[in-house]
């Protein structure tokens, strides 16, 4: 089973221009103050104490693109900066606890995205009953028909999670810190990590890939989530990318509309994606739907 780099939470690819150098320290401010414009300052999160104002970012180049300072000092408040070695097994478990709500979420909130297997499923409930004549199994049939969504929902996404962790998340540090034009972010809240997002850089095509977007379920509702995408689409600013353009297959209506605030456009969807981990079976197929949608932010003309 080919196992490349899997894409199932969120993708991201920012589209670049040609110029990748890192830019002047007074245009990358000016650059970040439009960024402020454009996506407001979120509320305070509860803490101990406010967080103080992050100082002005230095001029000249910074690793990774991390603008906008490192943020408050640890245990005071919500920010955002780069991973470090130690906090890499957080970062697995809030990736790994978010993709395994993935499973009844995709088998079961996900079949009202899919009205064609819906109807399949119909027509076998009235099958069994022409066959049988029976009420008691004609009313196992949708029971056993979401208990095998479940079985395929699980067995794809711990073959996704399997190509993960074994190998862009097996070692965080050398597949997004190292590479120029990648980084990996967390999300910090009274020192505990609650939140993660990395952008990849692609040079053949002059692209860079957001992946593993995932907050941890607990910190939930305090604006995490769309602060960790602003600081992709500041990445974006500050190192001279023209376009964000962002792909996913997530079924909670939540994900799409955090996206929307952001300032994206849904360009369309898919029912043909194929994620790392799928066999494409007979049995796959009809136990096991995935919808892809592709959204799109410009940032400036090309």
């Amino acid at each position: 089973m080919h196992c490349g780099p899997p894409d199932m939470v969120c993708e991201t690819k920012i589209v670049a221009a040609e110029d990748h150098e890192a830019l002047p320290g007074a245009k990358k401010d000016a650059l970040l103050a439009a960024a402020g414009a454009m996506w407001p300052p979120l509320p305070a999160a509860p803490g101990p104490a406010a967080a103080p104002a992050a100082p002005p970012p230095a001029p000249g180049p910074q690793p990774h693109g991390d603008a906008g300072g490192a943020g408050p000092p640890e245990g005071r408040g919500v920010y955002i900066r780069e991973i470090r070695a130690a906090e890499q097994e957080a970062a697995r478990r809030i990736f790994y606890d978010g993709i395994m709500e993935r499973i009844p979420n995709t088998a079961f909130r996900g079949l009202r995205q899919h009205p064609r297997t819906q109807l399949l499923y119909v027509l076998l409930a009235a099958l069994c009953f022409a066959l049988t004549r029976s009420l008691l199994l004609t009313c196992l049939v949708p029971a056993g028909l979401l208990g095998l969504r479940y079985y395929y929902s699980r067995k794809v996404v711990l073959a996704y999670l399997d190509c993960a962790l074994h190998t862009d998340m097996a070692d965080i540090e050398q597949y997004y810190m190292k590479p120029p034009g990648s980084c990996f972010w967390v999300a910090v809240l009274d020192g505990n990590v609650v939140g993660i997002v990395a952008a990849r850089a692609h040079a053949a095509d002059n692209t860079v890939e957001l992946l593993r977007m995932s907050v941890d379920s607990r910190f939930r509702g305090k604006g995490i989530a769309k602060a960790l995408g602003r600081k992709v689409l500041e990445f974006a600013l500050v190192h001279n990318y023209s376009a964000v353009v962002l792909g996913t297959t997530a079924v909670k209506v939540a994900a799409h509309k955090l996206y929307e605030s952001l300032g994206f456009r849904h360009m369309g969807s898919s029912d043909r994606y194929v994620m790392p981990g799928m066999t494409l079976s007979l049995a796959e197929r009809l136990f096991f739907q995935v919808r892809y949608h592709r959204y799109r932010l410009q940032l400036r003309e090309e």
